[in-house]
């Protein structure tokens, strides 16, 4: 696989056992499709240090960036920091700057307030417009935390420093089944490996599609190009829509 785009690790026992709906990872899909930083692999794992270890591994393998959501914070069962550093053979160090800033948000200043300050060797810190925590990344892993509101705020810093190439995407929407179109976007989808084509079938009675299916390239003309050959294969009628 070529290692490109980016792979998030999605942790917490709560998401997996349904005391909380994931709002993180739709959030995290839809923003990196807009930049165009293709998505590689979506993970979702326990609190658990060497099952975070071998995911941000694969994650590590499949892409150049990676974004972890949950599992940083003062309480025990916040050991994101600690499995990031294990999968980079890091040792885990106190940040001073963070120190510092916790320092201010602290009226009384606890032991467990300090684990905020905690992250793996050679970590830095990205200043968070918005909010006084800022986002800890060490080679090119984001760690962002799981509460919904701060890492949507987190993640923007993140996309902003990074660079995507937006796709260029057409929708067709079809009256015809599947059966029907398919040999149409084998012939299409062989003589041109470079578009992605994907086909969506619905069952819903009230709509006025049956198939949904997406064309979708790096530059526009492609995608103008299997469009027409689509359209061209297809009889007249079948087409509700194209957007």
């Amino acid at each position: 696989m070529e290692r490109t785009g980016a792979a998030a690790v999605i942790i917490g026992n709560e998401v997996l056992t349904a005391k909380v709906v994931d709002a993180n990872g739709p959030l995290l899909i839809r923003r990196l499709r807009e930049v165009g930083i293709p998505l590689r692999s979506v993970e979702i794992i326990p609190d658990d240090v060497d099952i975070i270890v071998e995911a941000v591994a694969r994650a590590r393998a499949r892409a150049p960036y990676v974004f972890t959501s949950g599992g940083i914070g003062p309480t025990h069962d916040d050991v994101t920091v600690r499995a990031v550093a294990l999968a980079l053979g890091r040792q885990v160090v106190r940040l001073p700057e963070m120190v510092e800033l916790v320092r201010r948000r602290s009226e009384n200043l606890t032991a467990e307030a300090l684990r905020l300050a905690d992250a793996p060797e050679g970590a830095v810190l990205l200043p968070q417009e918005g909010t006084w925590f800022p986002v800890l990344t060490v080679d090119n892993i984001f760690l962002l935390p799981g509460v919904p509101q701060l890492f949507k705020l987190q993640l923007e810093t993140v996309l902003a420093r990074l660079r995507g190439t937006p796709v260029h995407l057409c929708n067709l929407y079809l009256r015809l089944g599947e059966s029907a179109i398919a040999a149409v976007l084998d012939r299409v989808a062989l003589d041109m490996p470079h578009v992605a084509i994907g086909s969506y079938p619905v069952f819903d009675a009230t709509l006025d599609y049956r198939v949904k299916v997406t064309v979708e390239a790096a530059e526009a003309a492609p995608v103008e190009q299997a469009v027409a050959r689509i359209r061209g294969g297809l009889p007249a009628d079948a087409i509700v829509r194209q957007e």
